[in-house]
């Protein structure tokens, strides 16, 4: 009975993986043809120490991921190194897999397609040795255009073809001796180098989150003018990556880094320039999360002036009239943080969508975005009240800011949102009697997303 019960789940997995089309006629595939973990048609055989055969992809997440050093069949344990880190070597199993492919072909007819020859993953002292090359020839000026190029080049290929390469180029520091190549490469000033550095930037893509090393080297002043660069003159996958990595050498959170891109001629309008002429979804909040990070972590004058004066706010407001719930919490983010500046909440009080939209946006999108939307309503009316214009308190009114504003008391939200929304509150509420309210029955049928 077990036994049947393997083999219909067998046939289950193979059919759906697209290994054999549903036909009228019974196939029993051969048990030494299967993987004693997933019970599936071995696509790469190894076998372990032990002497066990296995499907490459299964034991190497019962080793890696799983965390466990034994033999799943025998339950012996692995060889290990003499520093206690299990065997990594899988043997590949040849002849299994030569019979299996052969066994394809056999039943062919009852929609099996063959299984291709699996490509032979890189070991660990190859990619030690790779990774040697590199630095080598980013330091030397002769080779800067030709061979760390076609170097990395190489580990972009071996990397996109397995998460098996892709993890072994991690252990062994594949970010800090790209980012080093970078910033070597960028000292230099030629057009073979930028060619170079525009692979380096679309390899590291790869291994994102890059660690804090890697980013630290990143950050140098050297780095982020060559990525600048990109932002501003590169191909469309070029400013891709190049604000993806930006992103990650902002989430340091730190001051000077911050200055040191500001200062940068042109970088912070390639950023704006990405979120206003989109190229993806992606990309826009790769720009909107590093703008994010530069807002709040700039603090002097002359930045936050910027960030102003290039058009973010009503740009920003714009985006939030039509955009998906990632992008919109993204946005509200950054206005938020524009709005800790008098030059910010000066500019979004002057711009007739501000407050429509963003009473809008209460309730309509996520917890996230409620706060920031009702931080930024009470940065605005506040502001406008203390300087004894009502107009735009009155304008909230008309929109329907009070209705949900209570509605958002009475659902709850955190100590801070509720601090100011009361506020808010008590500041339109002097002022209900100059302006049409929506009536509360309006919010009957609310249905509460969160």
């Amino acid at each position: 009975m077990i036994a049947t019960w393997r083999k219909k789940r067998t046939e289950k997995r193979v059919t759906k993986r697209g290994f054999m089309k549903k036909t009228n006629m019974e196939l029993v595939i051969p048990s030494q043809f299967t993987c004693p973990i997933s019970l599936d048609l071995m696509k790469d055989p190894v076998t372990l120490s032990t002497g066990i055969t296995y499907d490459r992809e299964n034991i190497e997440k019962w080793i890696n991921e799983g965390g466990n050093q034994t033999c799943p069949i025998t339950n012996q344990e692995l060889k290990s190194y003499g520093n206690g880190i299990v065997d990594p070597v899988l043997i590949p199993n040849h002849n299994i897999r030569k019979m299996i492919q052969q066994w394809c072909v056999e039943n062919k007819e009852h929609g099996i397609d063959r299984i291709p020859t699996p490509r032979i993953p890189i070991s660990s002292s190859d990619v030690s040795e790779l990774l040697a090359k590199i630095t080598n020839s980013s330091k030397l000026e002769m080779e800067k255009s030709s061979s760390c190029e076609e170097l990395v080049t190489s580990v972009k290929n071996l990397a996109s073809e397995s998460d098996r390469n892709k993890c072994c180029f991690v252990t062994n520091g594949i970010g800090k001796v790209l980012s080093s190549a970078f910033l070597e490469l960028s000292k230099g000033k030629n057009a073979k180098n930028a060619s170079t550095e525009e692979v380096i930037l679309s390899t590291l893509t790869l291994f994102l989150p890059l660690d804090v090393k890697s980013k630290t080297i990143l950050g140098s002043i050297s780095s982020l003018r060559s990525i600048a660069w990109f932002l501003k003159n590169g191909s469309l996958s070029s400013r891709r990556n190049a604000v993806v990595v930006l992103r990650e050498i902002m989430k340091l959170e730190e001051q000077e880094k911050v200055e040191i891109l500001l200062n940068i001629e042109g970088a912070l309008e390639g950023l704006v320039k990405l979120v206003k002429e989109p190229i993806c979804p992606n990309t826009t909040k790769a720009s909107l999360l590093t703008i994010y990070y530069m807002v709040n972590n700039s603090s002097s004058q002359s930045s936050r002036s910027r960030f102003v004066d290039v058009g973010l706010v009503e740009m920003l407001i714009e985006i939030l009239v039509n955009c998906d719930k990632s992008i919109c919490e993204k946005a509200l983010g950054v206005l938020d943080g524009i709005l800790r500046y008098e030059e910010g909440v000066k500019r979004a009080s002057s711009y007739a969508l501000s407050v429509p939209v963003l009473v809008k946006k209460l309730l309509r999108v996520s917890d996230l975005a409620t706060e920031f939307s009702v931080s930024i309503l009470w940065k605005i009316l506040c502001k406008n009240e203390n300087n004894g214009d009502c107009g735009i308190l009155v304008e909230a009114l008309q929109v329907g800011a009070f209705q949900k504003l209570l509605v958002i008391l009475q659902v709850g939200c955190s100590e801070t949102t509720k601090e100011k929304a009361s506020e808010l509150l008590k500041l339109l509420n002097v002022h209900r009697d100059r302006a049409e309210c929506v009536d509360s029955l309006d919010f009957k049928s609310l249905k509460r997303t969160f």
